[in-house]
């Protein structure tokens, strides 16, 4: 079988790899992308049936393309959003092979670039971009064992609240994902339990602006590194109903039992921690922390913006963050789920390169690999809070793209003065 050659192979076709392809092309580097699904296969096929974006439509894009048909500061449902990403890779002819998945990445031994085997026969390539994105391999913690006889599975896998078999559902997570499944869940006349650990909680909208606009004309969206410890913290928001302001006190006064964070399991209960107060509070000190922050601007600046002295007002204290429950005995509760948003990790046994830390975690600078031809792309904190998101990968892409372009141009020069060399 013959071996493909090709100048930089992308692996992934979802946002990060449909941006990569856009700037590869705009700097005439030939390429070829890699999907084992279709194009934003994870957002047709890993993700509940109303999940919508957690930005507006103004913001969460590509600059090269609006949302067709959409009000800007709408929501767009995810398979809207996974036809924008196929639409998109139309519009620029990005070279997208799907179906085929990719089984190791080697660097060649006495000669430059890389081996790739696929599932569709062997590739050469002198640069390889991995835009495989942060959500591989759920994660649910090995806290109740498959023994207890409750049913089990991760937020990638729920669906709707028909889904699941009858009973009350515990949902342990309270990022993004967890508090929006758990709110359908008890929309739709579930009992739910949330397990409610550290996270940031900030404002849909304030004083007529969006959250993310407010994020980036304060310059938080380009803070280029978190304070240690913080980058993976849950961060409780909404696009759902038009967007909302998630208040867990809100969601305890709608019939939602919070609880904390989940510890343990024995003898057919779960126990849970007693921070469920302190992490109430910590959540809301950083919603108000943006009200001030945002306050502030629009004086120095002075924006004429509608004051909103109720978003300042935090209300009393549920009776179940009073008086936290610290164990339950699922089978008297009438519990008959458990629904794990407890995030994913990374997978990348399959790339055999240099290119990893102690700990596993890829060793790069704004994805810039420490194995020479090795990138990495839309991973969070790439090089600043908005990698991991939409319109921020597009940015981070184009960077690496004029990376590429750079490496190219000294090779190229290398294989001239070797042409005269041996010319004379």
């Amino acid at each position: 079988m013959s071996v493909e050659n090709i100048n930089t192979l992308v692996i992934g076709a979802g946002q990060a790899g449909i941006a990569m392809s856009e700037h590869l092309g705009k700097a005439g580097i030939p390429h070829l992308v890699l999907e084992r699904g279709r194009i934003a296969e994870r957002w047709r096929s890993e993700r509940w049936d109303s999940l919508v974006a957690n930005g507006p439509a103004w913001h969460d894009r590509f600059p090269g393309m609006e949302f067709p048909d959409a009000d800007p500061d709408s929501f767009i449902p995810k398979e809207k959003v996974a036809d924008y990403f196929a639409d998109y890779a139309e519009m620029i002819a990005a070279p997208v092979r799907s179906g085929v998945e990719v089984t190791s990445v080697l660097r060649n031994e006495g000669r430059p670039g890389f081996h790739v085997e696929t599932t569709e026969g062997s590739i050469e390539a002198d640069n390889v971009v991995i835009a495989t994105g942060p959500f591989q391999i759920p994660v649910i913690p090995p806290v109740v064992p498959a023994s207890a006889g409750i049913a089990q599975l991760h937020s990638s896998a729920y669906r709707n609240p028909d889904q699941l078999g009858d009973g009350g559902v515990i949902v342990v997570g309270a990022g993004s994902s967890g508090v929006q499944i758990a709110d359908e869940l008890n929309r739709s006349g579930r009992k739910v339990i949330l397990s409610v650990g550290p996270h940031h909680r900030p404002p849909r909208a304030y004083r007529g602006r969006d959250y993310c606009w407010w994020l980036g004309v304060l310059g938080l969206w380009d803070i280029a590194a978190p304070k240690p410890g913080t980058e993976h913290i849950a961060i409780a928001v909404s696009g759902a109903r038009g967007g909302e302001t998630v208040d867990f006190r809100n969601l305890a006064r709608q019939g939602i039992t919070l609880v904390g964070l989940t510890e343990g399991y024995e003898d057919g209960s779960m126990r849970f921690a007693g921070d469920l107060a302190r992490n109430i509070a910590e959540g809301d000190e950083n919603y108000l922390s943006v009200l001030r922050q945002a306050d502030a601007f629009a004086a120095r600046n002075g924006l004429d913006l509608p004051l909103e002295p109720e978003a300042h007002v935090i209300g009393p204290d549920p009776d179940c963050v009073a008086n936290p429950i610290r164990e339950l005995e699922l089978r008297a509760a009438g519990i008959g789920t458990i629904l794990w948003a407890t995030g994913f990790r990374t997978d990348y046994d399959w790339l055999k390169v240099d290119a990893f830390d102690a700990d596993g975690r890829p060793r790069h600078q704004r994805g810039v690999s420490s194995e020479p031809g090795i990138y990495f792309l839309g991973l969070p904190w790439l090089s600043r809070r908005g990698s991991s998101f939409i319109w921020g990968v597009w940015h981070d892409a184009m960077h690496i793209a004029d990376q590429i372009a750079i490496q190219r141009s000294y090779l190229d020069y290398d294989a001239a003065v070797r042409a005269r060399g041996a010319a004379e």
